[in-house]
């Protein structure tokens, strides 16, 4: 069941009209739209939330969203709700453009809260400026670096460009991690200072979730991995990794869909490994939770990540973490305190550190203790009243 919050009103007036701008917003998406999800819930308690965002087939144009006002606009070339192609990105530019006119003319926004660089950086610099309405930028990171990309906007000197522009023009640059923060001071030389605030989690409902449910076996120690599956996850070096490991008991769970799906299936099938990887596909929230309640290890060998979402979720459940030494995600795991850190790319060093939890258990209940405890500190509720103080700053400022 869902709940709609009523915001808080002082004499029937709404205490901030808040526009957020994102070109995926869940059930599209990665990390970065439930991230904004994850604010818009907590701001929706005290502030008017409006999203806007894209469409994609079997979804409304506009719906109430536990109290949030979700509008998506078309695009074009979109495939898939996990992923999106360079020209669907590009498309939500104009769209959005006049969509966000027809909002800002209705309604005086206090505050635009732009997600993403590219492509919606653009969208949130021209509105702001139009009705002069104060944009805070927020970077995910693999808007402004992605080592799996040609055309990585850190690597074009048109899109560098238009991406210094932006941060510049902007009322506030926020980056979810030290990771990110750093590689915008290191490829766009920003004017404006570039501040930290991390993605924000909000505690999900577990339901207690038994493996014979799930078709998963009593004994079996349980990898678990969920994201998109595309070139910067790097999930074949996580099947490689479980390649050069010969125990029967271990098996690897994938969920999520996208573009490198059928490589990874084949590569899988080219080693042997049908019998010991499942690739589920898109699974719902509470598919997602059951999966990693009865899950031992969560494992990314993605080449990048700017913080990443789903390392919350797992710790949640108090899952120990395998993951590279290079991202946001260093910014709050240590190794063989809450997980093993290895260096990006190095298969071996995956398939060793996967050893170790299997053989080290008290280094897998060290690790899974303090996962329980460190999650905390990225609660939705601190997360989202840091933004509310800048927006509430920013505001003022421009009146």
């Amino acid at each position: 069941m869902s709940i709609e919050f009523v915001p808080v009103s002082i004499c029937g007036d709404i205490l901030l009209k808040i526009l957020i701008i994102n070109y995926e917003f869940p059930p599209l998406g990665g990390g970065g739209g439930v991230a904004t999800m994850d604010l818009a819930l907590e701001w929706v308690k005290t502030a008017r939330v409006d999203v806007l965002t894209s469409w994609f087939k079997g979804l409304p144009h506009y719906e109430r969203v536990n109290g949030i006002n979700v509008y998506r606009v078309p695009i074009f070339f979109r495939k898939s709700r996990d992923a999106a192609s360079f020209l669907s990105m590009l498309s939500y530019l104009p769209f959005g453009f006049f969509k966000g006119l027809r909002l800002c003319l209705k309604d005086r926004y206090d505050v635009i809260n732009t997600h993403f660089a590219v492509p919606s950086g653009p969208l949130g610099f021209a509105l702001g400026l139009i009705f002069r309405i104060p944009n805070v930028l927020s970077l995910h990171g693999g808007d402004i670096y992605d080592p799996s990309k040609r055309m990585s906007p850190h690597r074009s000197f048109f899109w560098r460009n238009v991406v210094r522009f932006i941060m510049n023009r902007a009322d506030r640059i926020i980056a979810q991690s030290s990771n990110t923060r750093d590689n915008a001071l290191k490829y766009y030389a920003p004017r404006k200072e570039v501040g930290i605030i991390p993605l924000a989690f909000h505690p999900p409902p577990l339901s207690g979730a038994k493996r014979a449910a799930l078709g998963l076996g009593k004994n079996e120690f349980l990898l678990i991995t969920i994201g998109r599956l595309i070139k910067r996850k790097a999930i074949d070096h996580m099947i490689r990794a479980l390649d050069a490991i010969p125990d029967a008991r271990l098996r690897l769970l994938v969920l999520g869909d996208g573009p490198e799906r059928e490589y990874l299936e084949s590569l899988a099938s080219e080693l042997g490994l049908d019998n010991r990887i499942v690739f589920t596909g898109y699974v719902t929230e509470q598919q997602k939770f059951d999966f990693i309640e009865v899950s031992n290890v969560f494992i990314s060998t993605s080449l990048h990540e700017g913080f990443g979402i789903v390392f919350m979720e797992a710790m949640y459940c108090g899952l120990p973490i395998i993951c590279s030494n290079h991202g946001g995600q260093v910014d709050f795991l240590e190794n063989e305190e809450n997980a093993l850190l290895v260096d990006v790319g190095d298969v071996g060093g995956y398939a060793r550190s996967i050893r170790r939890f299997i053989e080290d258990d008290g280094l897998y209940r060290r690790c899974s203790k303090n996962n329980r405890l460190k999650v905390k500190d990225f609660y939705a509720g601190t997360v989202a009243g840091r933004y509310t103080d800048i927006y509430r700053e920013v505001s003022d400022n421009r009146e």
